[in-house]
């Protein structure tokens, strides 16, 4: 055959081409390139790791994250182990006292607690007396002795304040409760309310958490997302806790990563990205009113090894541009502590809206997470897993996939993932 020579040159191409793309498959496909794969892309299976490397190749195009590393960062000086707990719903205190001995053996050493508003000041201002059932009794009465069961076991409290009672709006619940979150008509209500539980544990718990998840619904009820009413609030309670007590810390609302922009929209499609959320509260004077900035820390789809950096991507590293966000906003002194972290692992019969892992691969993701932050991230302080237990197995029944993010079954049955943490938090010293 005789080829003009700039054909054959093409082919000859083209040729080397196929045989290199071969091998490289061939290459990709042996343990230490899938362990590497895994390594930068939190992908287990092979294609999702090939179309990962792809994606993080895609990431060089975009200007490079200020993270600033070697600042110092205050309150960071503190163990990473943290657990959300639902200590308020256990209605035997025997319980509770069990949850918080488990939570300690397994080695965490913040407990992140609610402290309902509506649980408190249940039927009108200044009324801390619980009259929905008899006997009556302080509402005050069960958050005591968990303040109580967190310093009988050497932990540290991280106190959510948020879930307004109806009284505190005109338009009370709303129908089918979709105001129960919503925030209240008067923030000196709220004020004052902060003011009542900072006084009470004054000395005893040090971290309070002012709302949770403003940037969406339900969090903010049914009422257009605020950037700049949620520092309002913020700043209200924020004033009212340092005025009680000096040395209160405060932590921001913790945001919900999500990219939705419609923060006017009908529930429950009113929420706002939480980088153009967290901007607009420094445009709105937030940055004096917090001491630490909280946000979510859910892996979702892939796993805490995922290096990969896009804006419209929710991912483990995602914490990363709210650092760069705040850096630019001269708050690199500030840390942030994850509000809840961990990865579901739903049955298969049970809707994947949060992703979907074994319990072995919970068992193993959940460490690896720890061991991530404690490597990479110095202005990361307290991460806190999602969660301990529920008090019932009402999620489970009803096949909500919230319930499987759970370390303990509510009997207290032991999780892989709990036992995996345990050893975890014993290896490395805590």
């Amino acid at each position: 055959m005789n080829l003009r020579p700039a054909l054959k040159e093409t082919i000859i191409l083209w040729l080397s081409l196929l045989i290199l793309s071969g091998l490289g498959f061939l290459i990709l496909q042996l343990p230490a390139s899938r362990e590497w794969m895994w390594r930068q892309t939190g992908e287990e299976a092979f294609f999702a790791q090939v179309k990962g490397l792809s994606d993080l190749a895609s990431d060089r195009v975009r200007p490079p994250l200020t993270l600033a590393n070697e600042v110092s960062v205050a309150h960071n000086d503190v163990s990473p182990f943290g657990v959300n707990v639902f200590l308020e719903q256990e209605a035997d205190p025997a319980k509770r006292e069990l949850a918080v001995k488990l939570a300690a053996e397994a080695g965490y050493k913040f407990l992140r607690q609610e402290f309902p508003w509506e649980d408190i000041e249940i039927h009108g201002k200044g009324d801390f007396e619980d009259r929905r059932h008899e006997p009556y009794r302080s509402a005050w009465e069960k958050y005591d002795q968990i303040v109580e069961l967190a310093e009988k076991y050497g932990m540290e409290l991280v106190v959510r304040i948020s879930n307004p009672p109806g009284w505190t709006r005109a338009q009370g619940e709303g129908e089918n409760n979709v105001d129960t979150f919503a925030p209240p008509d008067s923030v000196q209500d709220f004020a004052d309310f902060v003011t009542a539980v900072v006084e009470r544990y004054k000395g005893r718990v040090r971290y309070y958490q002012l709302w949770n998840e403003p940037n969406i619904y339900p969090e903010w009820g049914s009422v257009a997302i605020s950037p700049e009413d949620y520092v309002t609030l913020l700043k209200a309670g924020a004033d009212a806790a340092r005025t009680a007590d000096p040395d209160a810390l405060i932590i921001a609302g913790a945001l919900a990563s999500t990219i939705n922009l419609q923060p006017g929209d009908p529930p429950p499609g009113n929420s706002l990205n939480d980088l153009l959320f967290l901007q607009r509260m420094y445009d709105a004077g937030a940055a004096p009113y917090f001491d630490i900035m909280a946000m979510q820390g859910y892996g979702l789809y892939s796993g805490p090894t995922d290096h990969r950096m896009h804006p419209r991507v929710i991912n483990f590293a995602r914490h990363q541009f709210v650092r760069d966000l705040m850096v630019k906003n001269g708050d690199a002194g500030k840390p942030i502590w994850i509000a809840e972290m961990n990865w579901n692992a739903a049955p298969d019969d049970v809707d994947p809206r949060y992703g979907r892992v074994t319990l072995v691969q919970q068992a193993e993701y959940l460490p690896l997470a720890y061991e991530r932050i404690q490597a990479e991230w110095p202005w990361i302080g307290v991460a806190n897993t999602w969660y301990l237990k529920r008090a019932t197995d009402l999620w489970e029944a009803n096949r909500q996939p919230e319930a499987y993010f759970r370390l303990l079954a509510p009997d207290f049955t032991p999780q892989p993932v709990y036992d995996a943490m345990k050893a975890f938090t014993q290896s490395v010293g805590q």
